[in-house]
């Protein structure tokens, strides 16, 4: 019989349409949470209707604008209730030579991965701490903690992410929330797999100590664990799930 640890709780999660987002989404309603659903793609409405259980719910939000995260919070205390877990894993990475990022790309980079995520966080903490109770995890990245190339506006944006886990972490912690972090490296999500076909893909998974890339359910599965009560004791934390590249 499937674990039911999270019956009763509401699950927000962002970039819930495809990757990380979708697989988390799916992870924690098999274990009875009801999740809400943020994504720009409107095929979210379709996924969320989809996932095991019911009363799950969906909403398409442009997480850049600042007035999304509220407005989407409070859309889901009116219809579901106050949200016991947030999970913020919309993202993108846009790769140039540092010396080519333009002003537009640097900003959507960290107007999506660290703009939007702390606007969700505030908006969720904000109820989070009225009922006293919350699970705040932010998808950051092994390039948060070590430098790649061509990944200067996406290496900052995720080390600004681990940089605001702390920062919450400890002003939340007394009043019941807990705020970590997950910094995955290349995971085989589809997007993942395409983007690191071929040589490419073979020389990177060389460099990992285990010889592979992460797996979706893997990240998922430890989102899952600081998302639960056994985790009452574990905030401000970024775990690095990349199979010992940054230990090398």
């Amino acid at each position: 019989m499937m674990n039911q640890e999270f019956t009763g709780k509401i699950a927000v999660v962002t970039g819930a349409a495809s990757g990380i987002g979708y697989t988390v989404a799916h992870h924690l309603a098999e274990r009875g949470a009801r999740i809400v659903g943020l994504d720009l793609n409107d095929r979210v409405h379709e996924l969320m209707n989809d996932l095991p259980g019911r009363g799950h719910h969906s909403i398409v939000a442009d997480l850049t604008d600042p007035s999304a995260a509220s407005t989407a919070i409070t859309e889901t205390v009116e219809t579901v209730g106050v949200p016991h877990i947030l999970v913020n894993s919309a993202g993108l990475a846009l790769l140039d030579p540092a010396v080519d990022v333009t002003p537009d790309r640097w900003k959507l980079t960290l107007d999506v991965n660290l703009s939007g995520t702390f606007y969700m966080a505030q908006a969720a903490g904000r109820v989070m701490l009225e009922a006293g109770y919350g699970r705040i995890i932010n998808l950051a990245s092994q390039a948060a903690v070590i430098g790649l190339d061509q990944h200067a506006a996406y290496c900052a944006s995720k080390a600004a992410v681990v940089g605001l886990t702390h920062v919450l972490s400890l002003e939340w912690a007394r009043r019941g929330v807990t705020v970590n972090a997950v910094s995955p490296t290349v995971v085989e999500t589809p997007l993942g797999k395409a983007a690191w076909a071929g040589e490419k893909g073979e020389k990177a998974k060389a460099e990992i100590p285990v010889g592979r890339f992460a797996q979706p359910e893997e990240v998922a599965a430890l989102i899952a664990f600081l998302a639960g009560d056994d985790a009452a004791m574990i905030t401000g934390s970024n775990y690095v799930i990349d199979g010992g590249f940054t230990t090398v």
